[in-house]
């Protein structure tokens, strides 16, 4: 199963989810990280190096319906495991599924999952990894995003992504979001174009001095500098920021300023200030924290987590080209069709 939406999942039959301590698994997987042993690269530095991939079922923000739990127990895991094998089974009649819906699917017991937006069946799906936290974010403590200032709303209406929300058509191709128009899928990779969980593939390489980390959407590699030099002139902006490095303890902590005013992570651009750190607990491993900040999008900063897990597997080309043709053409011309139907339609009304 290969999950992926966008759609919000009502929530109709949700399981009883009695207030816990601990669960049994997060102890299990403590007690196995103290047992193992960081590995260093022949300049010894923390290893980080291989393919990882973000699979996680868990939702960004944490769902109404689980307020104030900030994680479930192994057997509400199970269970919602269970739910989404039933629901997105192979050959069944949901479609294909994005961002938390999978979760939010579960956490509803729902017969099938359906979207407005889908042009593929669950049978192209993925699984996702079901694990014991209820969202993506651990600060603020509620595991929500916190409000947008009046400013950021107003620009969130004004931006490419209201296009996605059917606000307005596009009217030029600058009008679409980088993602689309196959330039970036932006940084960081959280709840941008699909969601959490969504961008899969990562691949981490280290040489004296440099980390290199490698997305396989839209096939991005970012070169960050380790040896302390500051971050460029205010001037100087590029899509992804400009990114610089350094080890505290055992954490690659990367942190990122000068973004590109056409940058857009949910409403944040130029403005941005994105730290990430990157902390190997195991063998298979990664606790990748994204903290950002934007006093003029939201009121205060917040942050996620995600689980990146080893894979074995290699990462191949993601056929997404620049100016994404013929997509882009589509796209334009039924919106210049559109445009036509609705001026057909005054014409005939007066």
């Amino acid at each position: 199963m290969n999950l992926r939406f966008a759609a919000t999942v009502t929530v109709l039959s949700v399981m009883a989810l009695p207030a816990a301590g601990q669960p049994k698994g997060v102890a299990k997987e403590t007690a196995r990280s103290k047992t193992w042993v960081q590995p260093l690269t022949p300049d010894g530095q923390p290893d980080l190096q291989g393919v990882w991939l973000d699979k996680s079922a868990t939702p960004l923000e944490r769902p109404k319906a689980l307020e104030g739990r900030s994680s479930l127990t192994d057997a509400e895991v199970a269970e919602l495991r269970q739910r989404a094998a039933r629901i997105f089974q192979r050959g069944g009649g949901s479609d294909y599924a994005a961002g938390d819906a999978v979760f939010l699917a579960a956490l509803a017991n729902s017969a099938e999952y359906k979207s407005p937006n889908s042009t593929s069946g669950a049978v192209e799906m993925i699984d996702r990894d079901f694990d014991n936290r209820t969202s993506l974010i651990v600060d603020p403590p509620d595991g929500k995003v916190p409000p947008l200032t009046p400013a950021a709303r107003q620009r969130q209406a004004e931006r490419p992504g209201a296009l996605a929300a059917g606000l307005r058509p596009p009217a030029r191709v600058e009008d679409l979001s980088s993602a689309i128009r196959c330039i970036t899928a932006g940084v960081p990779r959280l709840g941008g174009r699909y969601g959490a969980g969504d961008f899969g593939y990562y691949e981490i390489v280290q040489a004296p001095g440099f980390v290199v980390l490698f997305s396989e959407v839209i096939h991005e590699a970012r070169v960050i500098p380790l040896d302390g030099r500051p971050h460029l002139p205010q001037n100087i902006r590029s899509w992804d920021g400009d990114s610089r490095g350094r080890w505290e303890g055992k954490t690659l902590v990367v942190d990122t300023t000068n973004f590109s005013s056409k940058s857009n992570f949910m409403g944040s651009g130029e403005n941005l200030h994105l730290v990430e750190r990157f902390n190997r607990i195991a063998a298979n491993e990664i606790q990748y924290q994204i903290t950002v900040d934007d006093a003029t999008t939201w009121t205060r900063p917040w942050t996620a987590m995600v689980r990146l897990k080893q894979s074995q597997e290699k990462i191949y080309e993601f056929a997404c080209h620049e100016g994404n043709f013929p997509v882009l053409e589509d796209m334009l011309s039924a919106a210049r069709a559109n445009d036509k139907a609705q001026e057909d339609a005054q014409g005939r009304s007066k």
